[in-house]
């Protein structure tokens, strides 16, 4: 998994952390979400790797043994939303991360982009440019 952060916000230490938090989990809580949704409805499997529609190399990224994420810097808003459109063009989950805005920024604010898990293979072509965080 790459996490790609905004470097123009100057984000407090504590803050970042929070936001590639949140984007390391964001793809996983709306598999659980979709899966709880299908559920209700009575469309869910028993097969709970099913249930979430977990790829493989998704399942592989949590029982791996790491969970291995990769923080990487953007210049602006301009570069992430770019960034997010060449992680989907290439098939990858790509999704923003957007700040409610009630301790640091005063309004919603984009403020990082969670891409993968998937495989280095995936990941390196749309990110391996980007220096580290």
């Amino acid at each position: 998994m790459v996490i790609a952060v905004r470097r123009d916000l100057r984000m407090r230490r504590g803050k970042e952390g929070a936001q590639v938090g949140h984007a390391s989990m964001w793809w996983l809580q709306q598999r659980l979400r979709d899966a709880v949704e299908r559920e209700e409805n009575g469309d869910a499997p028993d097969n709970v790797c099913e249930a979430l529609r977990l790829s493989g190399p998704e399942v592989a990224w949590l029982t791996g043994g790491g969970c291995k994420k990769v923080v990487v810097q953007v210049a602006d808003l301009g570069e992430l939303l770019a960034l997010r459109k060449r992680a989907r063009d290439a098939g990858l989950e790509a999704h923003l991360v957007v700040d409610a805005g009630l301790t640091e920024f005063g309004e919603p604010t984009p403020t990082c982009v969670g891409i993968g898990p998937d495989r280095e293979e995936l990941l390196d072509p749309v990110t391996g440019d980007l220096e580290l965080r």
